[in-house]
């Protein structure tokens, strides 16, 4: 009898074990696809990449890309050029993203039709629609001259301002979607609490909702400036060549150089460039966020 009562613990243990066990192949069968498919479109290339980058057995290529002046400012305006996006894109997505959290649901259909038609249009053809609107006899100039505003057409395109505004349309979303969902798990009867007990609207949003969305934040955040980092069409068109991000030397060093090489020397800075940023990013603002929320 003590036998037989002693074997039941072990048989509940090995049942769960069982079903752990079956649990992590059937992840692992779901995830297979697709993590062939990032070794083959991915990680592969990105290794033919730094092979192309030491073919001849020397560091010369990233000794170039690090060390002249040429192409440190190009990283640096890179990097200045997406650091301005992601504020931008912060400041314009949170109150959409509040909105949306907050409105009834005929206005989220609506809401989120916008945000999501650039999705339905190619980027090329939203680049080249920026490009009418932002030219000196295009729309935006035609109707500030129009209006009396202005007496000569603004410099809107092929420059730093026009880059901007394209970059913003095309990554906003990516921004208000992380947001959205960390604002959807927000309880509001925490806010309607703080309000209750005589705590002013400002203090309500510095001390509760902030703190609770800052996750909504991070993510968003990092996941646009990320993708300003390698963007290619939109700065090549309406920077019109004057504005050099990194991809656009890239391309430039493969298309008219054919210098495969450099090419994967530059590649492979700003991957590492970008993986050390998102880690100082995590590392410094993560535990902040947290202890905020606690």
């Amino acid at each position: 009898m003590t036998e037989a009562v002693a074997t039941l613990p072990l048989a509940a243990g090995d049942r769960v074990r069982r079903r752990h066990a079956r649990s992590v192949l059937g992840a692992l069968a779901l995830s297979t696809p697709a993590l062939v498919l990032l070794l083959v479109f991915f990680a592969l290339p990105l290794l033919r990449l730094f092979w192309l980058s030491v073919d001849a057995g020397t560091f010369l290529p990233y000794e170039k890309a690090l060390t002249e002046r040429l192409y440190l400012t190009v990283f640096w305006e890179t990097f200045k050029i997406a650091a301005a996006v992601t504020v931008l894109t912060l400041l314009l997505g949170y109150p959409v993203a509040y909105f949306l959290a907050t409105t009834t649901r005929l206005w989220q259909f609506v809401g989120f039709a916008f945000v999501m038609l650039p999705f339905w249009t190619s980027i090329l053809v939203r680049t080249y629609a920026w490009m009418v609107l932002l030219g000196r006899n295009g729309v935006v100039n035609r109707t500030l001259l129009d209006l009396g505003l202005i007496t000569e057409p603004l410099p809107l395109l092929h420059n730093f301002t026009g880059v901007l505004i394209g970059m913003v349309h095309v990554l906003l979303p990516y921004m208000i979607f992380p947001i959205y969902n960390a604002m959807r798990k927000v309880d509001a009867d925490l806010v309607r609490a703080a309000e209750g007990l005589g705590a002013p609207g400002y203090a309500v949003f510095r001390r509760i909702y902030l703190p609770l969305t800052m996750e909504g934040v991070l993510a968003g955040t990092t996941l646009v400036f990320i993708l300003s980092l390698g963007f290619f069409i939109t700065p090549a068109l309406l920077g019109g060549g004057r504005v050099a991000m990194i991809a656009v030397i890239i391309e430039q060093q493969v298309r008219e150089f054919l210098n495969w090489g450099f090419a994967g020397a530059l590649s492979v800075v700003l991957l590492a460039s970008t993986l050390v940023v998102y880690g100082l990013v995590h590392r410094l603002l993560r535990p902040r966020f947290a202890e905020g929320v606690r």
